[in-house]
């Protein structure tokens, strides 16, 4: 964490990120993570997300979601891209949960993390919380 700095690019973040950050919190307080969503540097913020996936593979989806929460709105676009990507991946374990998050959050969360998170739903479903945004 001390070197974060020198991950600069989405790149490094996803092939850091989910083992190195990801596995060696698996035993420990995930408290890091939260303090990386809040970061001014979107690197830091992509890497928080990015590294859930470690847990998702282990079927702890709680961490993703509610670092999900955290960056719902986040400006970047390539931490959106990672939202929305890895909300994705825990709604392909929890189908339901996934819904419960873009019924929150699909109507004001950015065009980018919205397309990514619904990406594996049917056609209706799809329709449906593109359609939100509009409202």
């Amino acid at each position: 964490m001390n070197n974060h700095a020198y991950i600069d690019s989405w790149s490094m973040v996803d092939r850091a990120a989910p083992y190195v950050v990801g596995g060696y919190l698996w035993d420990k307080s995930r408290e890091p993570l939260y303090e990386l969503a809040r970061s001014a540097q979107p690197m830091e913020r992509r890497t928080a997300i990015v590294a859930t996936y470690y847990f998702i593979r282990q079927h702890d989806l709680d961490d993703t979601f509610r670092i999900s929460e955290i960056l719902a709105h986040d400006p970047d676009d390539l931490v959106q891209k990672a939202v929305g990507g890895w909300v994705r991946e825990a709604g392909k374990q929890d189908p339901d949960r996934l819904r419960q998050y873009l019924d929150n959050f699909a109507a004001t969360m950015p065009r980018t993390a919205l397309r990514y998170a619904i990406e594996h739903l049917d056609a209706d479903e799809r329709k449906h919380y593109l359609g939100l945004k509009g409202s």
